[in-house]
This record gives structure tokens, sequence and C-alpha cells, in this order.
């Protein structure tokens, strides 16, 4: 498993993952709304962000990880069971940290 390519893949996606975050904690509540439709609608996408920016924080936890893993000599191996993770998994979800068997 060639290591290199997997962790461009992770700092190119946790440097996107960053960007998203910053983006999303400049948007406000826009308090100057006075229609209680326009307010409930600003409510809805608050929330909607909340959400967002939860899974956001998520992945980028599990990117830091998996780069963590790069360095430490860990990577590919499930953190379960110790064996190698499945070249397939790891394209389709570089941050994998369990093998299919424990996803």
């Amino acid at each position: 498993m060639n290591t290199e390519d997997f962790k461009q893949k992770l700092d190119e996606e946790l440097e996107t993952v960053m960007q998203e975050l910053a983006e999303l904690g400049h948007e406000d509540i826009d308090e100057t709304a006075t229609e209680s439709d326009e307010l409930a609608d600003r409510m809805e996408e608050h929330g909607e962000n909340i959400a967002e920016k939860a899974a956001l924080v998520l992945r980028k936890k599990e990117l830091v990880a998996a780069l963590a893993r790069i360095k430490d000599g860990t990577y590919g191996l499930c953190e379960e069971c110790g064996e190698k993770i499945d070249e397939d998994r790891m394209e389709a979800n570089p941050a994998a940290s369990t093998c299919s068997v424990h996803m």
C-alpha cells in the first residue's frame, strides 16, 4: 500500500473540511427577520448548519487520526483486530480505521 498517495488524499480532504467549517462558522441567524415564517425558515436552516458542522467535525477527527496512523506506521491496520484493511475499502474511505468485519 502506497501510504503517500493516501496521505495526499487525506490532506486534501482535510483542507476541504477545514474550509467548509470556516464557511459555516460565519453563517448566523438573521435577527432582523420579522415575519414568523421567515424566522422559522432561518431557524430551520440554522439547525441544518449545526448538523452539517457536527458531521464535518467528526470527519475532521477521522482524517486527523488517519494522518496520525500514517505517521506512526499503523495506517491500513484494523484498530479492532490488527488485520490489514482491504485496499478497496481504503480507496473508498482513506480514513477507515477498521476492516470490513469490524465496520
